[in-house]
């Protein structure tokens, strides 16, 4: 059945015609007959499939759009976006079986770490301030927890007091403190045209308003941000120059001083994401380090340890600090004590150095599985990350293939929750920490077969 014959079957209350054609594609892709992938005739075909006049095929295809259910790309065409795939993350992602394997999310772990938690809590069990874990905890935390913090720090190229440092529940909820605490409801953010989807997710909850760098292979266009900030205006801007999730990038020292140039001549605040810097040996200085006035730190233990102990951790200008552990009251009034208490003993006793030392490593082999297996594909990751950036070729198509790999119980993402564009690039982002290396082996090995048949429908 055509779209004209279903609109022309539509009873009840009159409705303009161009909704009648939207309310009938819509029934076609959500029924299955138009396939993910699925390119739609152009604007001016479907004008006179229809009888209708172009601007009113734009309009049915805006509304699509608007719906979720297709997408439009310039100087391509409209495609019908697989609705068994997620938006974004979290909440918004299916349940996966439990035979599937994923590459979507990142969660890795080695072997004997819940052998490590049995021995911290039967310590705690037995410490002489246990009662104290049970009752109300500064908002920013105990001096202990934020002492153990800012030694770990140096390791990563940041000298700071523990008077500047917040502990909190875990990277996300610290990026959530910072812009409660710094930003306000249609202020402007500029982050990279393709950036980390929980930043993404925060801004629309807080109605910030995302304004995209273009990316390069090797960082943002510097240039770029600064003619965005003479001509908008940007109150902060989102970056992980330590290490980007997805492109794999670090940034080089040259381009930390352009950023940080161009923040002071626009009177930005920097907002630097490290939560998978540990990966890196030896990079250039962190932003705070540098330009310790106008950054705010966020990272946490969620990788380099484990993502559901939710410890994390925010460094800022002294004179935001009060702001910061306001918006933890808030959210929170604190990070549990328990996870604080068990988080500060393995930064002081060297078990987070070692997890992070033994993840490097683990995190390395895997990027060597993945190039290996995933070439001739072009791959864009760092050697020592957990996750491989895709870009697919021009006939290729990421809902299709994410859409056949899911038959497969391979779940991977496409770019659409990382990019802040309006038509994401077509490419597929992989996680590699979550899953055996065996396992992982031979999942590669599907996606690039998936990937090289797609090319060549």
């Amino acid at each position: 059945m055509t779209v004209k014959e279903l609109s022309c079957i539509q009873s009840g209350v009159p409705t303009a015609r161009y909704k009648r054609i939207v309310d009938a594609f819509a029934v076609e892709i959500r029924t299955g007959r138009l396939s993910a992938g699925t390119q739609l005739p152009t604007h001016r075909d479907l004008a006179a499939r229809e009888g209708i006049a172009v601007v009113t095929a734009s309009r049915v295809y805006a509304e699509l759009e608007a719906m979720g259910l297709v997408s439009r790309e310039q100087g391509r065409g409209t495609f019908v976006r697989d609705l068994a795939l997620p938006p974004g993350h979290g909440i918004d992602q299916h349940a996966l079986t439990a035979d599937a394997v994923d590459l979507n999310f990142n969660y890795p772990a080695l072997p004997g770490q819940a052998d490590l938690l049995r021995q911290a809590l039967r310590e705690l069990a037995g410490s002489g301030d246990l009662e104290a874990l049970l009752r109300y905890q500064p908002h920013g935390g105990r001096d202990r927890d934020r002492a153990a913090v800012a030694t770990h720090l140096l390791s990563r190229g940041l000298d700071v007091t523990p008077d500047r440092v917040a502990v909190v529940n875990g990277a996300q909820h610290g990026l959530t403190v910072t812009a409660l605490a710094t930003l306000r409801p249609g202020d402007v953010v500029a982050a990279d045209a393709v950036t980390y989807p929980g930043f993404k997710v925060l801004a629309e909850a807080l109605h910030l308003e995302l304004a995209s760098i273009p990316v390069t292979l090797t960082g943002p266009d510097v240039d770029a941000l600064d003619r965005l900030c003479r001509c908008r205006p940007v109150r902060a801007v989102y970056a992980m120059p330590t290490l980007h999730n997805p492109l794999g990038w670090v940034m080089n020292s040259k381009v930390r001083r352009h950023v940080i140039g161009v923040a002071r001549r626009h009177g930005l605040l920097l907002i630097e994401d490290a939560s998978y810097a540990y990966l890196v040996d030896s990079p250039p200085p962190p932003l705070a380090a540098t330009a310790p006035d106008i950054t705010v730190y966020v990272s946490g233990l969620s990788k380099n340890v484990a993502t559901g102990l939710r410890v994390g951790f925010v460094v800022a200008p002294r004179e935001r600090m009060r702001a910061i552990e306001r918006a933890i009251r808030a959210t929170t009034w604190n990070t549990p004590a328990l996870t604080a208490a068990i988080a500060a003993r393995w930064l002081e006793d060297g078990t987070v150095a070692r997890l992070e030392a033994d993840k490097r490593a683990d995190a390395t082999l895997r990027q060597t599985i993945a190039r290996e297996t995933l070439q001739p594909l072009e791959q864009l990751a760092h050697p020592a990350s957990y996750f491989t950036w895709l870009p697919l070729p021009d006939n290729a198509r990421a809902d299709r293939i994410a859409a056949t790999l899911a038959t497969s119980q391979i779940s991977v993402s496409t770019a659409g929750p990382f990019a802040i564009t309006v038509n994401p690039p077509q490419a597929i982002r992989l996680a590699l920490g979550s899953t055996t290396l065996s396992t992982l082996a031979d999942a590669l090995t599907t996606v690039r077969r998936t990937i090289e048949d797609d090319v060549c429908r």
